[in-house]
């Protein structure tokens, strides 16, 4: 089993939406460690871990919406992709850290804004390796706007709606050999259950792992 640290829950994306979207994935050999609270048990934790998934907002909680990453917790993320290892950013993960230092830099885009939710089609890039065996789908979403900061990130999935288009799905990969896949989608359950989806969650978590 491929163990990752998941960090979670703010008040927009509660984490039952996050351990329910990726309890199916259990069954392709991944297993999951919740964190649903600040930074400090961030610092403690991460070093036991080759794969972060980041599915919250930079909010500390659910009931608390102080930024919960702290220059320190920035600096942790910004080493453990030094050292090789992968970043999988979901959804929420890209809201409110366009003020956090290094982590635009890590990401490679920012969320700016989103319409009210819509359908929302996700169109794969064909013959890219992270959406083998995924086809086009759409889906009730919140439709994300982005600023894209890597210029170099390869984008691999994008998103339509009657609002535009928009990069949906990128991987980057560092000078030290870490790994970060962005997906964008991902603000309701049904979105995360959707087959076509389930797929690119574990095209993602392979990749980032190295499993692949």
């Amino acid at each position: 089993m491929n163990s990752l640290l998941v960090i979670c829950d703010d008040v927009w994306h509660p984490a039952e939406t996050i351990r329910r979207g990726l309890a199916p994935l259990r069954a392709g050999g991944f297993e999951f460690e919740f964190l649903e609270t600040g930074s400090k048990c961030l610092m403690e934790r991460l070093p036991n871990f080759s794969t972060i998934l980041l599915a919250r907002a930079n909010l500390i909680s659910l009931t608390d919406q102080r930024p919960w990453l702290t220059l320190a917790a920035a600096a942790a993320l910004q080493d453990h992709l030094r050292r090789g290892k992968g970043l999988v950013v979901i959804h929420a993960g890209t809201s409110r850290y366009e003020q956090s230092p290094g982590m635009g830099e890590m990401i490679g885009g920012a969320f700016v804004r989103h319409p009210d939710q819509c359908a929302v089609t996700v169109e794969p890039r064909a013959g890219h390796p992270l959406v083998n065996g995924v086809s086009k789908f759409t889906m009730h979403d919140e439709h994300y706007f982005m600023a894209m900061n890597d210029t170099g990130a390869d984008v691999f999935l994008h998103s339509r709606s009657e609002h535009g288009v928009q990069p949906a799905g990128w991987t980057r990969t560092t000078a030290d050999g870490g790994r970060v896949c962005v997906l964008t989608p991902g603000h309701n359950l049904e979105v995360w259950l959707h087959p076509e989806f389930q797929k690119l969650l574990l095209n993602a978590l392979h990749w980032t792992a190295k499993l692949n």
